[in-house]
């Protein structure tokens, strides 16, 4: 077993980790518990009774019934299927019934979606799959803040994208910034090429003895000027707007702000459209006390950049808003996250606790965490409220209560094995075999959790693929209409009209 261990540890390519990860389950015995539906941990008999339901209908074409029963809901965590710690027993995969449920769900609506009857219609499921994609909700991918650590988020995405897990909608803070972007900015053709390990040295390690020759002969750190080259380098010159036609992609950037009074702010093509990706980058990238506070700019309707809020300036996103969750709710209907957490301010305590969620241990950390988070709360508005002729301090004070206050995981945590990293080292460029090093450790991270996230996100994938389908041939069939209702007026009346 732990030979099995050391080869998944040393493993090149997620296909050969799962092979050992089989392997180790079918040696331990785990095998045969995620073939036995029996445990504690879930409601493993109302998910059977759903399943042979829905099959029932299902084989027997029962097209109103199948409908009917899908109506009722369709849940990714019915009976507490959803819990992670289902997904901690065995090293790939669950319970089969699981498996087996989300894929009964998934075939009962390609079922539906690929009926040639009249009963149910098109506009009655074209109405189902809408208000089913609304209330199963969807998932985000949140990339944190990190420095140099940003750049294990490479080999998380890369893990994403390579099984086809990628989300749409993708937020990121300060490091984790400006990984979205490259996200949102290109094809997923030419995100694969990026991505590819030559071309990300050549992108990403390039410019490192330019540097060393002109400034120092050690590993120069970032400043400044590098910091806009790389961002100018790697990021086209669009607004959030344009990104997102050319994609698809929600990309999210964290802001903070540099003044007392204001918040923060979530940049995206919803809420700021017109807004240059790459300044946002900058911004969100803006380390308080290394890099100055930036100012937004935006295309104006004349093509031409002007400033965005012009009296104000933002700084490092991960200050306030590391992961955005609550807003992403609330913009994209998502309830599902998915979070690579590399924050070195927070890493060394951040743990995925979703494992042992029913452990002593766990409940009294979380109680001194909240206990820790409230007194942070409390000595802040002592500081606002008796400081108030020293900005500086009170400055310092709302920084340090916005980084304890925040919540760092999600429902999937993605998390660097190493939790510890030297300090002076986080803005300084790294050399090829470290920044070799950081994507490995993202793409090792990932893949135990790959299993996890495609049986998570496959109902939902499911609907976005339906609903794509059945609103492009909506819009088709409204323009025939429109089409016919013009060629039955004649000219003169369609003038009056």
């Amino acid at each position: 077993m732990k030979k099995l261990e050391k080869r998944m540890e040393k493993a090149a390519s997620y296909d050969e980790w799962r092979e050992l990860a089989l392997e180790h389950d079918r040696n331990s015995g785990r095998e045969h518990w995620k073939k036995v539906d029996k445990t504690s941990l879930y409601d493993y008999a109302s998910i059977r009774s759903r399943i042979e339901r829905l099959r029932y209908f299902r084989e027997n074409n029962d097209n109103i019934g199948l409908l009917f029963t899908l109506n009722e809901g369709i849940h990714g965590n019915m009976g507490g299927m959803g819990k992670p710690v289902l997904y901690t027993r065995a090293k790939f995969g669950t319970k089969k019934l699981i498996h087996d449920y989300v894929d009964e769900i998934t075939d009962s609506l390609d079922h539906l979606a690929r009926l040639e009857v009249d009963s149910p219609g098109f506009a009655e499921r074209l109405d189902f799959f809408r208000r089913a994609n609304k209330c199963y909700g969807r998932s985000a991918l949140m990339l944190s803040g990190g420095a140099v650590l940003g750049n294990f988020h490479v080999g998380v995405v890369k893990s994403l994208l390579l099984e086809d897990l990628l989300p749409d909608v993708i937020s990121g803070a300060s490091a984790g910034s400006l990984i979205a972007a490259v996200l949102g900015t290109r094809s997923t053709e030419d995100l694969k090429q990026f991505l590819d390990t030559k071309n990300l040295m050549k992108e990403l390690v390039e410019e490192v003895d330019l540097v060393r020759n002109g400034i120092s002969k050690g590993t120069p750190r970032i400043n400044h000027r590098l910091l806009k080259e790389k961002i100018a380098r790697l990021i086209p010159d669009m607004t959030f707007q344009e990104a997102y036609e050319k994609t698809g992609r929600y990309i999210n950037i964290s802001v903070s702000p540099s003044d007392v009074h204001q918040t923060s702010r979530l940049l995206n093509a919803i809420a700021s459209p017109n807004v240059y990706i790459r300044k946002a980058v900058l911004a969100s990238c803006a380390v308080p006390g290394i890099f100055p506070p930036v100012m937004l700019e935006a295309k104006n309707v004349h093509g031409h950049p002007q400033p965005y809020l012009a009296t104000r300036r933002w700084i490092d996103g991960s200050v306030s808003d590391d992961l955005p969750a609550k807003r992403l709710s609330r913009m994209y209907a998502v309830n599902h996250f998915i979070v690579s957490q590399t924050n070195p301010l927070v890493l060394w305590m951040v743990r995925d606790t979703k494992a042992d969620n029913y452990s002593i241990f766990n409940s009294i950390r979380h109680v001194a965490l909240r206990t820790m988070k409230e007194s942070f709360q409390v000595s802040n508005n002592l500081v606002q409220r008796y400081f108030k002729s020293v900005p500086s301090v009170r400055r310092v004070s709302n920084l340090t209560a916005a980084l304890v206050r925040q919540e760092y995981t999600g429902d999937i945590n993605i998390i660097p094995r190493s939790r510890f990293f030297d300090p002076r080292k986080l803005l300084h460029e790294l050399t090829e075999e470290q920044l070799d090093f950081f994507i490995r450790e993202g793409e090792k991270a990932t893949w135990p959790k790959i299993e996890m996230i495609r049986t998570s996100t496959k109902i939902s994938r499911k609907l976005t693929e339906i609903l794509e389908v059945y609103e492009a041939e909506e819009a088709g069939r409204l323009g025939k209409a429109h089409h016919h209702l013009g060629a039955e007026f004649p000219q003169s009346r369609r003038k009056q009209a």
